[in-house]
């Protein structure tokens, strides 16, 4: 089915869908597979350390053609990733959790495009006179780290409402079709999967963790701040795994005295040890004990059945969007 938002339009896409960045999960054919189907994704610069970003995003460009977006987490100075990504010809990118307003202004000199991630409408109604392009309302559904303050299908309208014309991407808890015309309805643009996509074939995600999401389901999920080496005070939505119950089950004891605190559970791939409760979820060529790092997820998990391929997925968003939109023709003519 065609879809015309702005969303579609300013990015060039077929239909109004966006994966949020996965961490290590957002690869080069993972983000090539999303341009491919005619969607887009974001890669997590965060990840990334400041002297390689540029041929990272080399590399991605390549397979992408260009199409795809880049986030930055502002808990700390991303000054030299985002020159770095600028550098590589990247033109959209991803803010949240931090002082926006001086990366909002170098990317718009550089003639790029903004989203901001926003839980509340005081952050919305702000986001005009700043600057940012797209608004994406981050419902507390969602999995990974959270900013949203309140149920999705609450908080997108009055997002919208406080949003002053600047379209709105919705997120969290959005899987399907029927979520992307639900959220339309409400006044989005188009919707920000990350869950879903994890559990994507081209994903970089460990295949462990994408066999956990589709076997989760919404009560193996935990609202935590646990995992927090490199990321501290930042609440997060993971599936309960091995680390979080030996820390339960120790009687929830605070950072410095959990269990296994400073054993390493594996290597990231410049050969610096990964701890146990670093924020770092597992990626595919992880060795060591994967499930004990961070198996980010939303209450999504619900929907979520099998392992496709990204191809397979946004067709499958596409066919249940069309479904749904049959249906309520069918309630409105009486059929």
């Amino acid at each position: 089915m065609p879809f015309e938002t702005a969303l579609t339009q300013a990015l060039d896409l077929r239909v109004p869908v966006v994966a949020g960045p996965l961490g290590r999960g957002s690869s080069a054919e993972f983000l090539g597979a999303m341009a491919n189907s005619g969607s887009f994704g974001f890669t997590a610069l965060m990840h990334m350390p400041e002297e390689t970003v540029g041929d990272e995003l080399a590399e991605i460009s390549r397979v992408t053609n260009g199409r795809f977006g880049a986030n930055l987490t502002l808990i700390v100075d991303q000054r030299k990733r985002l020159a770095a990504a600028l550098d590589a010809g990247v033109r959209v990118f991803s803010l949240w959790q931090g002082n926006l307003e001086p990366y909002v202004r170098i990317i718009k000199d550089a003639g790029g495009l903004v989203f901001w991630t926003v839980g509340n409408a005081e952050d919305a109604a702000r986001a005009k006179d700043i600057g940012v392009d797209f608004i994406v309302s981050q419902g507390r559904e969602s999995g990974g780290h959270l900013v949203g303050t309140a149920p999705t299908m609450s908080l997108l309208p009055s997002i919208v409402d406080a949003a002053k014309g600047v379209p709105v991407v919705a997120a969290g808890g959005i899987a399907e079709g029927r979520g992307l015309v639900a959220a339309m309805a409400l006044g989005a643009c188009g919707v920000w999967m990350g869950t879903r996509f994890v559990a994507s074939k081209e994903s970089a995600n460990h295949r462990g963790y994408k066999e956990r999401v589709v076997a989760a389901r919404a009560t193996d999920l935990v609202e935590t701040e646990l995992f927090d080496a490199g990321w501290q005070e930042s609440p997060h939505r993971v599936i309960r795994n091995c680390t979080f119950s030996r820390w339960e089950d120790a009687g929830r004891p605070t950072s410095g005295r959990r269990p296994g605190e400073g054993e390493p559970i594996s290597c990231f791939p410049n050969g610096k040890p990964l701890y146990r409760y670093d924020v770092a979820a597992p990626w595919d060529a992880m060795e060591g004990d994967w499930e004990a790092g961070p198996l980010y997820a939303g209450a999504t998990v619900q929907l979520i059945h099998d392992v496709k391929s990204v191809v397979e997925i946004v067709g499958e968003i596409e066919a249940t969007a069309e479904a749904a939109l049959d249906k309520i023709a069918d309630l409105r003519t009486g059929r």
